[in-house]
């Protein structure tokens, strides 16, 4: 019999965002950060494996699951990057995670905030491809103006459950290794937010954010960030990933200063949630290694 899953950590409001933070313990922090239509959630399981190491802290970046819009409506990855950069003055400096969007964000961060980041793992990061998938030609669809708006107006006709379900579908490796409760938990998020006003715009500025960062050129580009982290750096890939190459942990390897690559044979999109304790423990070598004023060494 398949174990019931543990529940989604408590949250409160740190600064401007929501934040569920797994018990206090371990002296050393860590912050994690989701990706597009995700909330911290996504980090659940991972965040269990990893709260003996570590106290995380899961944000809902801004308009994403409980956390308000932003004032200023801006949901670049640089705006997402400086609401990561605030909880970590919270927290002090801490061992930064990020998926997909989130890796692009966490990207961002580190490269402009390196007194606040301990360590990197990033998992199937959102960076710049010159050969995007279906995935994220998709995203780019959707944040055309007008069309944006207008797909997601459509979208909200659609069943919660439909959507979740080709959502699943398109992010884990095996759909069907989804819990029911969790499968459940994402419906029910679904339709909270579907009541609220400024969840379209969310997602929309959210994926418009994103698909600039694909056309960024000179310094900010986020590779040329990434060529500036100085924090030691972990990337998983899933070989069935369907929104990010696998193939661009070649680009990550030439670029990170001081990385190590893991391929994951059996993953999707969101190796945190389909095989939490396989992360974890690439999580804690890192960890350990820099505990110990170690490199990582590439592999």
């Amino acid at each position: 019999m398949v174990a019931e899953p543990i529940p989604h950590w408590p949250g409160r409001t740190i600064g401007s965002v929501h934040v569920r933070s797994t018990p206090e313990g371990p002296a050393e922090q860590a912050v994690f950060v989701h990706g597009l239509a995700g909330s911290a959630t996504n980090w659940t399981d991972l965040m269990d494996e990893l709260k003996d190491t570590v106290r995380g802290h899961a944000l809902d970046l801004p308009g994403a699951g409980f956390s308000p819009a932003p004032d200023d409506g801006d949901y670049t990855v640089a705006a997402h990057a400086r609401a990561v950069t605030g909880l970590l003055e919270h927290t002090g400096p801490a061992h930064l995670f990020g998926n997909s969007l989130g890796g692009a964000v966490a990207v961002r961060a580190a490269a402009t905030r390196p007194d606040l980041v301990r360590s990197l793992t990033l998992v199937s990061p959102a960076l710049p491809d010159l050969l995007p998938r279906y995935g994220p030609v998709r995203v780019a669809a959707a944040a055309i103006p007008v069309l944006g708006e207008w797909v997601a107006s459509k979208l909200q006709l659609v069943p919660a459950e439909q959507r979740i379900t080709a959502s699943m579908a398109m992010v884990w490796a095996n759909r069907d290794a989804v819990h029911p409760l969790r499968l459940r938990d994402a419906i029910e998020e679904l339709r909270r937010r579907d009541d609220l006003p400024y969840a379209g715009e969310a997602m929309i500025g959210s994926a418009r954010g994103i698909v600039a960062e694909y056309f960024r050129r000179g310094e900010d580009n986020l590779w040329r960030q990434a060529a500036k982290v100085k924090a030691p750096t972990l990337i998983m890939h899933g070989r069935h990933d369907r929104l990010v190459r696998p193939s661009m942990a070649r680009k990550a390897w030439r670029t990170f200063p001081n990385v190590r690559i893991v391929l994951l044979p059996t993953a999707g999109h969101v190796a945190m949630m389909e095989m939490p304790q396989v992360v974890a423990a690439e999580a804690r070598r890192l960890i350990g290694e820099t505990r110990l004023g170690n490199a990582p060494l590439p592999s």
